[in-house]
């Protein structure tokens, strides 16, 4: 009897005592380095990427020795939530506890995501937002410079490894370069058919980005625009007047919404109410979706569009037809 009373505490003390010391120090050399290398590798957290899946990659880089064991680590730390999107360099003499804290902090680059749409003032907002973190001692981008260098509609919508220490001139330069890259002539050179030349397609292009809502009606709101083109008439698009009405500080927008009373009151070259043809240059960002349908617009008999409170697209060949879609659908 005493001998299985011994037997059962001496079961109980492993359990209890020796088995969590040793799976502590098995997890604490889990997180030791990897090995003495001091060669760095660049390691790329692309957005929105799940803790797992970096854990398993920075595994696979033999960069730390166990994806779970880090995993634990980065919720132990508290840090999951902070950990930045961007390229890192790491070596294997680090460990991962080293490694888990510069992810909060050491990006080289930082993953910036311009969406199609925004005019510069916007893009130059959300740059500035990305690079000046706190910890960013690099910091150098000036958004008055970007503004003033940048150059409305040929700033690609991308998302863009930025470097930290990067200048306003860096970022404009890298956006064009895309651009050029992206932007095949040929493309644009398509518009020709239609009496414009590519940088008027690209002027078009920025009206449909900004007028569409999905791609099945980029290339008819295009054809549309140039019916109004190659009849003389106004284009009346009201992006044109927002752009030109530029930023609301009351709704904090650069997109303010427009009233009738706009059309005739907002004097400017770009309010295409009041002038015929198109704006003197492009209104804003355009994705390469309405690169291709200002180059190849549909060939239709429509004259106009109205996108009723559901954001559903109606189409009428006269203006008779327009006004019963304004009074059925607005």
């Amino acid at each position: 009897m005493i001998k299985r009373r011994f037997f059962f505490f001496a079961i109980l003390f492993v359990l209890l005592i020796i088995a969590p010391i040793s799976l502590n120090k098995y997890y604490n050399f889990l997180l030791e380095p990897v090995s003495t290398d001091t060669t760095s590798k660049i390691f790329v957290i692309k957005p929105g990427q799940p803790v797992t899946q970096i854990a398993k990659n920075l595994q696979g880089a033999r960069l730390v020795k166990n994806a779970f064991a880090f995993r634990l680590l980065v919720s132990q730390m508290g840090i999951g939530k902070n950990i930045q999107a961007g390229d890192f360099r790491f070596s294997a003499d680090l460990s991962a506890r080293e490694i888990a804290s510069l992810l909060t902090h050491g990006a080289i680059d930082i993953w910036v995501t311009i969406p199609e749409g925004m005019r510069k003032e916007e893009q130059a907002r959300r740059i500035e937002e990305k690079l000046k973190f706190g910890t960013n001692d690099k910091f150098q981008f000036d958004r008055d410079e970007y503004i003033k260098l940048a150059q409305e509609g040929y700033m690609f919508p991308d998302t863009y490894l930025i470097p930290k220490d990067a200048t306003a001139k860096d970022v404009v330069e890298k956006q064009r370069n895309t651009f050029e890259q992206k932007v095949q002539m040929t493309i644009v050179e398509k518009g020709v058919e239609n009496n414009l030349s590519w940088q008027e397609v690209i002027i078009l292009a920025s009206l449909v980005e900004r007028e569409a809502k999905n791609n099945e009606e980029r290339p008819i709101i295009a054809g549309i625009l140039v019916n109004r083109l190659k009849a003389g008439m106004a284009l009346q698009v009201d992006a044109t007047v927002q752009y030109a009405k530029g930023y609301d500080s009351s709704k904090n927008t650069w997109w303010p919404s427009v009233s009738s009373n706009d059309y005739q009151t907002v004097k400017s070259p770009y309010n295409t109410y009041l002038f015929g043809g198109l704006p003197p240059s492009p209104i804003a960002s355009t994705g390469i979706e309405s690169i291709k349908a200002a180059a190849q617009p549909a060939d239709t008999d429509y004259f106009y569009y109205l996108h009723d409170q559901e954001g559903k697209i109606h189409f009428a060949k006269t203006i008779e037809e327009h006004n019963r879609n304004i009074e059925q659908f607005l």
